[in-house]
């Protein structure tokens, strides 16, 4: 399937593609557009729209992308829930100091956002950033915490 979300990657942005690929549509492919033209995208594409003004996978609730996601795609893993958790607070900036992981994780995306301004060059290197993380969470989850 084809989605398409704003350019200028960072913190739900990145999760978001991350997600979708790992657990939504292994064959995702990805728009990044700018705000105003992503209207005008999904109409001539079709493509799924992700952390976009007033769309059904955005901020939306509450929620931060990631959670949309998780909420529509029925995901419930113990530790993509804890995942999302961190990726609301630093994604969310007046939930940042919600959890204690937050601030790394927005202080790793803004570096990545300086080392790799093309999009898809950002989502290649930070894939395993949330795979890792991703881990760490699964393993905390698994001990209780």
């Amino acid at each position: 399937m084809l989605w398409v979300t704003r350019s200028h990657v960072h913190v739900d942005r990145v999760a978001c593609p991350w997600l979708i690929t790992r657990f939504v549509d292994n064959d995702a492919e990805f728009l990044f557009v700018p705000k105003t033209q992503i209207k005008k995208v999904v109409k001539e594409t079709g493509a799924i729209p992700f952390d976009a003004p007033g769309v059904e996978l955005g901020h939306k609730d509450g929620r931060c992308s990631f959670e949309s996601i998780l909420l529509k795609y029925d995901l419930k893993e113990a530790g993509l829930v804890r995942l999302a958790q961190i990726v609301h607070a630093a994604d969310v900036s007046e939930d940042i100091d919600k959890d204690p992981i937050a601030r790394g994780l927005e202080a790793i995306a803004s570096g990545f956002s300086i080392r790799y301004p093309d999009d898809e060059e950002n989502l290649m290197n930070q894939f395993e950033v949330y795979d890792a993380l991703y881990a760490w969470c699964r393993l905390e989850v698994a001990k209780g915490k």
